[in-house]
């Protein structure tokens, strides 16, 4: 390899991933751990089925029906209404995110978080030759308005980005500092809500405030509470010239026939797929109170997982799970472990045998 022309930056870089191991119980990549019905199934079979038949033609570039179902979706949960051409969707947040980089960033230009936060940030930065700076959170992975309006002032950025939730602290952004950032900006201020469906009542989203914001960009997901990660189908709102810029860096047909389908038929069973959503956030819930009776500090969580530690030696502990069939991720800061919200049975399993690793490693 070292032989190949490639990027200086990408010598000896090995490609981002989660482990993937097959034990029993996985609960390292925040899924949903409920898979759809039977219904769910059935109609989804059919609409790829149709789908299949036309698989000679290319599919709908624009995603027109499924921007439009998008769209409606987003003014049920959020309050926020919008229409098909504020609305753009990709394969996973992950392509959502990529995209916006090549619009926005590049040589020359600058992207800013704050960390700890989702380690894929920098990758996007990196893929589309975008200077990376990241910005320290508080200790309770919260973010300093006076800090963040400090960074924006010396940096520049034409991409800003915050997670909120964020991933790995499962920490919701209030709005107000949204808003700080992007009066302070004259670059695009971008809040993933990968995990907003698990926020807690009464914490908004950033859908709320597109109307008054021209530069700013809500990213989502449907891997997590929509339980359709295998799908890869990420969108994202703006204005309808953020969402103009987007389409001109796009792949052409880069969204299949296929994925659009279940995409669709998904949206159409939203209320059925969401069931889940309110029992996951009462298990996290609860599991961040049980995880504080055994003596762990706890990060606050609006996300579908959970935060802990602190551990000396976490990589001992990650270990130790493992060796129990429990997979967690070894991930955020040093000293910190995060644990997915998985079903029930999954839960006092990672109970029972967290109990037992920190008993053996005394």
């Amino acid at each position: 390899m070292s032989d190949l022309p490639i990027r200086d930056e990408l010598r000896g870089v090995e490609p981002y991933g989660a482990p993937q191991l097959d034990v029993p119980v996985c609960l390292n990549v925040n899924e949903n751990p409920f898979p759809p019905s039977e219904r769910l199934v059935a109609d989804a079979a059919r609409a790829v089925a149709d789908a299949v038949r036309g698989l000679n033609r290319y599919p709908d570039r624009e995603a027109t029906r499924l921007r439009e179902r998008l769209a409606a979706y987003l003014e049920r949960e959020a309050g926020v209404s919008l229409d098909a051409g504020q609305v753009w969707a990709a394969n996973g947040s992950n392509e959502v995110m990529l995209q916006i980089l090549q619009a926005f960033g590049g040589p020359g230009r600058t992207a800013l978080s704050f960390a700890p936060t989702y380690s894929m940030y920098p990758e996007y930065a990196r893929d589309t030759s975008t200077h990376w700076v990241a910005a320290r959170r508080d200790d309770d992975f919260g973010i300093d308005e006076d800090v963040a309006l400090k960074a924006v002032a010396e940096h520049r950025p034409t991409v800003t980005l915050i997670a909120s939730p964020n991933n790995p602290t499962g920490t919701a952004v209030p709005l107000g500092l949204v808003s700080a950032l992007h009066e302070a900006s004259d670059g695009v201020v971008v809040v993933d809500e990968a995990y907003a469906e698990f926020r807690r009542d009464g914490v908004p989203s950033a859908l709320s405030l597109l109307d008054t914001h021209p530069r700013l960009i809500v990213t989502r997901t449907m891997s997590k509470a929509f339980a359709f990660a295998g799908a890869r189908l990420g969108y994202v709102a703006a204005s309808r010239e953020i969402i103009d810029v987007l389409r001109v860096v796009r792949l052409p047909y880069h969204l299949s026939a296929v994925t659009q389908a279940v995409a669709v038929v998904a949206l159409e069973h939203a209320v059925e797929l969401q069931g889940r959503v309110a029992q996951l956030r009462d298990e996290r819930d609860a599991l961040a109170a049980w995880l504080r009776e055994q003596g762990f500090e706890v990060a606050e969580s609006d996300a579908n997982f959970v935060l802990f530690g602190r551990f000396a030696d976490r990589h001992a502990v990650w270990q130790g799970l493992l060796d129990h069939g429990v997979l967690i991720r070894e991930t955020g800061p040093d000293g910190w472990l995060r644990v997915s919200v998985g079903t029930p049975e999954e839960t006092t399993a990672f109970k029972v045998a967290l109990v037992d690793v920190v008993k053996e490693q005394r």
